[in-house]
């Protein structure tokens, strides 16, 4: 199954969380990782006074089921202290499952495709870098969904 994570960090240097994210993915029984985007730059969504987000999206190479591939997220983050004390306050890392092949999850611990990426920049630029022709389940391509938002303000780095 091809599954696609992104990445996000502005704590505790963020690209340093982001790559030691990726390495603890790829060194995961049943999970490879075969594609990462560039990196990007990014304002907080909430517009608070805190540092900017570094975010990354990977595609990943999986035998393990949706929930089993978010328990493991979920750990990665957990190794790597991340708190959630606040919704979208900063962290050290968040990974959240943006595609899980072309499966529409709805459940109480997981929803499939990320019920906000239509929403964010920082999501639809870097998948598209890495799948420039991906049709998400439900909402159509992914070029037609970055034609809907505003990109001005992410920064590729």
């Amino acid at each position: 199954m091809l599954a696609y994570i992104g990445l996000g960090s502005n704590l505790e240097v963020p690209k340093e969380q982001i790559k030691r994210a990726l390495v603890a993915l790829n060194d995961t029984t049943d999970i490879e990782v075969s594609g990462l985007s560039s990196l990007y730059r990014s304002k907080p969504l909430d517009g608070s006074d805190q540092p900017d987000y570094i975010n990354a999206v990977c595609r990943v190479k999986t035998h393990l089921s949706a929930l089993e591939l978010l328990y493991v997220c979920q750990g990665i983050e957990s190794k790597q202290h991340r708190v959630r004390d606040e919704r979208w306050g900063p962290r050290t890392i968040d990974l959240d499952i943006i595609l899980y092949g072309t499966q529409v999850i709805a459940s109480k611990k997981l929803v499939v495709p990320h019920p906000e990426m239509m929403n964010r920049a920082f999501v639809l630029v870097p998948l598209k870098e890495i799948e420039p022709n991906l049709i998400v389940p439900i909402l159509g391509s992914l070029t037609g969904l970055i034609d809907k938002i505003d990109t001005s303000k992410l920064i590729k780095l």
